[in-house]
């Protein structure tokens, strides 16, 4: 159902990781919903006692991310094509905030 807010979309709301579209209809049920306020609550206190879930250590440690050295390389395009279609799906796809941040830099330290 679109009006339903997921416990993914509330880490990804709270990761800043959603389009604005996204952040905004996430918003505007949150302010109509005490359920919607709760669950952010709860996920938030998740969070700071550290969740210990698979998904939770995942996404804390940021596993899936590749590494500064790794996005050099993708951006000199000199990686294994596997590593650079994945690098490419990660950015491109999942829009991983810090990894396009860390790109955004490195592509400005090289201008």
């Amino acid at each position: 159902m679109a009006d339903e807010i997921s416990r993914e979309q509330m880490h990804a709301y709270l990761d800043d990781a959603l389009s604005e579209s996204e952040t905004a209809r996430i918003e505007r049920l949150m302010r109509d919903s005490s359920e919607y306020r709760t669950l952010l609550i709860q996920v938030r206190e998740e969070r700071d006692r550290g969740e210990h879930s698979l998904g939770g250590i995942w996404r804390r440690e940021r596993l899936s991310c590749p590494s500064r050295t790794d996005l050099n390389g993708f951006l000199h395009g000199i990686l294994e094509a596997n590593h650079h279609t994945y690098i490419e799906f990660h950015l491109k796809t999942i829009a991983c905030p810090t990894c396009l941040a860390n790109l955004d830099d490195l592509q400005e330290k090289q201008a």
